[in-house]
């Protein structure tokens, strides 16, 4: 059986691939974590001031532990998962368990692609540059935490508006030459997922490695997902001081896409499926090669090299929901499929070098490096696919495409922060980061003249920042910030969709920046995180009417207006009973946003309208999540209520819903969860779930692009249950 053999493919794909454990940084000490919750049960960390080779102090970060999380692990569901990080906003797009989509302060939640994604500190944003999405999905089952640091940290690790998420595989027991686990889950909808392990130290080598596997036939009809996933980490220690790293993760998974729906379609049945033939698959390699080096007690070197390599597959029928996927009369078959597939290839190398100075009496930090990015995506759409109802890419002509094009990026970043203790409680974190580099657009586009379609898009920014920290007392800080950022044109912005569109040659980058202010910390039984932030969000994306000189009209992609997200982020936890055996919190993690156009016009199809005041789509007013946790001995439960208020679709804000149902309003829901863990000894562990316990129809987003216009039910209610067991 496939999950029986699950370690013998461990043990075989390790032969080819390799992997490394990041060497323990000097400067962690767990005495400098400020830690919410029992000391068995810790799930909310902040990040010390010195993390590794980054510096923290002075930004609002957030650290979850998720061996301390009661939460459906097993489809990486992540209202529950993040549930006390406030500000998350989670888009359900390609079914449970095979994506996590999340974005915070108003930005475009679709495969969190305005973080800078890293697994293990290594970026796995497929194309920075071209499609900045994360197709690589590593199951939740591996992590031991999850990283957040908010835009205002960014320029140490890149230049995207929401800032980094890193999440962190587990380590190999290193006090064992070999150590086993495996977790086990089944639940609603035909679940089964598996999870083994294995790690341990032999001499100066420590390895970790894992296979997983996950099936469902899926919530709606035709949205069954089959996924797999495997993971080598290799590291050998030189010395104490000097270590090499080598990591090679691969996720892949086939989901058969139920397409949209129009709104009465989802009040009529929300299961519903207007197609059988549409499929997704993402086929990721994260390669990478990482060296610590503890120069000097006060001078430590970092070097990673890493590679995301693999596909991005589609075949379909890309239609609104209420074209019906029906045989054609004459021929008695259906119609001819669209196949389109992406080929990534970007590679990084990132240096990074953090020194430990005196300044007077004072002890600074400083921190500085070079990142070089080369990518080159290559884009095959239109393809004449099967008339079959299969997962088949199978052309008709053999090479024939609509659109074959390349997207090629050099880009170059320099980057220095430095920490200043002004006084033992204050500090200031000024920062820089220069970004020099050029993408360059070819290729061919079937129904365009080939001198219309190359294009060349150049990145130079200064990007400044500076953080700010009051250190109250040892539990308690007052903090703030403020940093620039930018976001590149990725492909889908400068491919003109039919010979009615053009795409601006001179096209600029979105740019803008963070600022907040905030206080975090705990009193007594009272945990709290409450801050304020503003988001300046320029030079966004759009389309226009314009005329030609005969007086016909085309849309022209540009640069189309600014918004501003402006907001509160709040965290408060209060413990009613804390001792040795027993916890009772309670728990609010709640933001309000308000997110608008300050100037702009977009098409109407008819005619350019003005967006000014108008509020930006997909951003709610209110997202709170809140809830009760329970702990005793080996036993803990969470039961949790989750509240996002309504939003648009479109910059026009329409309300009443298209009958295709790309636009309309996005209703408020409300979902209730139980999770609970059962710690039966230190080797076994049970889990049992109660997903949207209340069987909410609800639906997070009408996107406009994949995987298509329309309403994305998500799934009503569930039952998942995971065993775990340590050997």
């Amino acid at each position: 059986m496939k999950y029986i053999s699950a370690l013998f493919v461990i043990l075989f794909f390790g032969k080819h691939l390799f992997a490394q454990k990041v060497k323990s940084d000097t400067t962690q000490h767990l005495n400098e974590v400020e830690v919410i919750g029992t000391r068995e049960r810790i799930q909310i960390e902040r990040l010390p001031d010195v993390h590794g080779t980054y510096l923290t102090a002075g930004k609002k970060n957030e650290v979850i532990q998720l061996s301390g999380v009661n939460a459906n692990i097993a489809e990486r569901t992540p209202r529950q998962i993040f549930a006390k990080i406030p500000g998350i906003f989670v888009y359900d797009m390609d079914g449970s368990g095979n994506q996590i989509n999340v974005s915070t302060r108003g930005l475009d939640p679709h495969r969190s692609w305005e973080f800078n994604l890293r697994y293990n500190g290594v970026i796995g944003n497929t194309d920075m540059y071209g499609y900045p999405a994360s197709h690589y999905n590593p199951p939740a089952e591996s992590f031991e935490r999850v990283e957040i640091v908010r835009g205002t940290g960014s320029l140490q690790y890149g230049a995207q508006f929401g800032g980094m998420i890193n999440y962190v595989s587990k380590q190999a027991d290193t006090t064992k030459r070999f150590s086993f686990e495996s977790i086990n889950s089944a639940g609603s909808y035909g679940l089964l997922s598996s999870y083994n392990a294995i790690g341990g130290r032999v001499g100066k080598m420590t390895y970790y490695a894992y296979y997983h596997r996950r099936n469902s036939s899926g919530y709606r009809q035709n949205s069954r997902s089959e996924s797999e996933s495997q993971f080598v980490r290799l590291q050998y220690d030189f010395t104490s001081k000097l270590s090499l790293k080598a990591e090679v993760g691969h996720t892949d998974y086939v989901y058969q896409i139920p397409v949209p729906l129009t709104d009465s379609m989802f009040y009529a049945n929300p299961r519903m499926s207007t197609r059988s033939r549409n499929y997704y698959e993402p086929d990721i390699y994260l390669p990478s090669l990482t060296l610590n080096w503890e120069i000097t007690p006060r001078t430590q070197l970092k070097w990673t090299n890493s590679m995301v390599l693999g596909f991005r597959n589609s075949v379909m029928i890309d239609a609104f929901a209420t074209v019906k996927d029906a045989m054609e009369t004459a021929t008695g078959q259906y119609k001819n499929r669209q196949v389109d597939i992406d080929k990534f290839n970007s590679f990084t190398s990132e240096l990074r070098l953090l020194h430990y100075y005196q300044l007077g009496a004072m002890s600074n930090v400083l921190v500085g490096g070079i990142q070089v990015m080369n990518n080159d995506l290559n884009r095959r759409q239109l393809g004449k696919g099967t008339v079959g109802s299969d997962y088949d890419l199978t052309l008709l002509v053999p090479n024939d495409w609509g659109r074959d094009i390349h997207f090629k990026t050099k880009n170059v970043a320099l980057f220095v922060e430095n920490l200043l203790y002004i006084t033992p409680k204050l500090s200031v974190s000024p920062g820089f980061r220069l970004e020099s580099g050029k993408t360059d657009f070819s290729g061919s586009i079937r129904y365009l003249k080939p001198e219309v379609v190359p294009n060349s898009i150049p990145h130079r920014f200064p990007l400044f920042g500076m953080s700010v920290q009051y250190q109250i007392d040892k539990e308690n800080r007052l903090y703030g910030g403020f940093s620039q950022a930018y976001r590149p044109v990725i492909l889908k912005d400068i491919i003109p969709a039919s010979v009615l569109e053009r795409a601006d040659k001179n096209l600029k980058d979105a740019y803008g920046y963070n600022a907040e202010i905030g206080l975090s910390g705990r009193k007594g039984r009272l945990h709290y995180d409450l801050s304020a932030f503003l988001l300046q969000y320029n030079n966004r994306l759009g389309s226009l009417i314009l005329n030609n000189p005969d007086g016909t009209s085309y849309i022209f992609r540009t640069n189309i207006g600014d918004s501003r997200t402006k907001g509160l982020e709040m965290y408060v936890e209060y413990e009613f009973i804390r001792s040795n055996k027993t916890r009772l919190s309670a728990f609010t993690s709640t933001a309000y946003m308000d997110a608008r156009y300050v100037n702009g016009k977009v098409s109407n199809g008819k005619e350019n309208q003005s967006i000014e005041g108008n509020k930006v789509e997909s951003v709610p007013e209110w997202t709170s999540r809140n809830g009760i946790e329970f702990n005793h001995r080996w036993v803990s439960a969470t039961l949790l209520a989750s509240y996002v208020s309504a939003s648009f679709a479109d910059a026009f804000n329409t309300v009443l819903p298209t009958a295709n149902g790309a636009k309309g309003i996005v209703p408020s829901y409300t979902l209730v969860d139980l999770n609970t863990t059962f710690h039966l000894t230190n080797r076994y562990t049970i889990r049992f779930g109660i997903n949207n316990m209340l069987n909410k129809s609800y639906f997070t987003k009408r996107p406009t692009f994949y995987p298509g216009p329309g309403i994305w039910p998500s799934d009503g209610r569930s039952v998942v249950m995971t065993v775990g067991v340590k050997l």
